[in-house]
């Protein structure tokens, strides 16, 4: 799942092309493999890195991650993700 706020509107062409747009701005693809992810996250960090507007975040299925969750996230969040304990808990910044 791919969840964007604050973009351009390429990131919303691009996105829709390889996931399915389920909420404005939400974007999953339960079968994607590892590959695609990879490649679709590293056109997203090229774009972001030219012009760092908003916050992009993708979450995924990794049983190796903490809560079985692998996160990246570009930009700034107006939350922030905390691991406690091998869970992950949400704080809102103020």
């Amino acid at each position: 799942m791919i969840v964007t706020r604050d973009v351009a509107d390429r990131y919303r062409g691009f996105l829709a092309s390889v996931m399915l747009e389920v909420a404005p701005t939400v974007y999953v693809s339960p079968r994607m493999n590892p590959r695609v992810r990879t490649r679709t996250w590293d056109v997203l960090a090229d774009w972001h890195s030219e012009e760092p507007r908003g916050s992009i975040t993708m979450v995924w299925r990794d049983a190796n991650e903490t809560g079985g969750i692998g996160i990246e996230s570009l930009g700034e969040s107006p939350r922030k993700l905390i691991e406690v304990d091998g869970t992950w808990l949400v704080k809102k910044m103020l």
